[in-house]
């Protein structure tokens, strides 16, 4: 009786959390499944259409074609540039430097603003053909674009809002870098051992379980932007779909068109392509993530 008593105190505690599973999260979802074989304007009752808006996404929605391709190039730049720029700093800070806590909180602040509204009308003003960026490179003689408004570069300008946003991956870096033992590295400089040698045989295999975890997370979160196109693009995608992410066009279709079925089918169609990307790292781990203990 003891036992069970015990199993109910924990469920009671575990309460809250269950409630705010159920309707925060299992509910919205479910909705959303059945909403994505409806048209639902929001105003209206939805109605049943069957699977029209999952035709209507692979045959005559060619601005849906444009955002995944986007979000594509997107993705594909900005999470190697953010790792790789994040684990540089995270080296250079693990080097026994003073003032080491400060230079963390320093380099982590872009991460704390870089999602805000108003970084973004920053970033967007820096970026401007009078902006800050071209100012500068005018005092070199060079006559910068547009980078916001012309669609060779405006995606750049998003990329790097997104590297720019490295201090949480940096702090994960940092702290996997603390693990690794001191002599491995004192044993290799004994060898003889190169910088470059030492990283590719002792810090990047060892780092390949935080390396895993950051590029998931890091993967996902970059699927899912929003808020720096949103903003960047002042709410069109534009110049000629060229920061046209996806979220951003679900945002366009569910909440300007009002085409909330057609949304709902665009956010089940973005989870099977997180989950098979996701899955796809998963699968492949085995290969190249190295464990201490011995597992793969």
């Amino acid at each position: 009786m003891q036992k069970y008593k015990t199993y109910a105190a924990g469920y009671l505690f575990l309460l809250p959390w269950f409630i705010g599973f159920i309707f925060l999260y299992l509910s919205p979802i479910i909705a959303s499944l059945y909403l994505s074989f409806t048209r639902y304007d929001l105003l209206s009752a939805p109605q049943w259409i069957g699977f029209d808006n999952y035709k209507t996404m692979f045959t005559d929605d060619y601005r849906l074609g444009d955002s995944i391709k986007v979000t594509f190039k997107y993705v594909l730049l900005s999470v190697p540039f953010r790792l790789a720029f994040a684990l540089g700093l995270a080296m250079l800070l693990n080097q026994g430097m003073k003032f080491l806590g400060l230079y963390r909180t320093i380099y982590y602040i872009p991460s704390l603003l870089g999602g805000s509204v108003a970084i973004s009308v920053l970033w967007k003003q820096v970026f401007d053909k009078e902006g800050l960026y071209n100012q500068g490179l005018s005092l070199l003689g060079i006559d910068g674009p547009n980078w916001i408004a012309d669609p060779h570069y405006a995606i750049f300008s998003l990329i790097g809002l997104s590297v720019w946003q490295f201090g949480s991956v940096m702090i994960i870096f940092l702290a996997g870098l603390k693990q690794i033992p001191q002599e491995l590295y004192e044993a290799a400089t004994v060898d003889g051992a190169s910088i470059f040698r030492k990283f590719a045989r002792i810090t990047l295999p060892l780092l390949t379980p935080v390396i895993f975890f950051n590029l998931t997370i890091t993967l996902i979160q970059s699927f899912q932007t929003f808020t720096k196109a949103f903003i960047i693009s002042g709410g069109s995608g534009g110049p000629i779909n060229s920061t046209l992410l996806y979220s951003l066009y679900l945002y366009i279709k569910g909440f300007t068109f009002l085409d909330m079925g057609y949304a709902s089918a665009m956010a089940w169609l973005l989870l099977i392509i997180i989950a098979a990307f996701t899955g796809v790292l998963f699968l492949t781990s085995r290969y190249w993530v190295y464990y201490s203990d011995g597992r793969d």
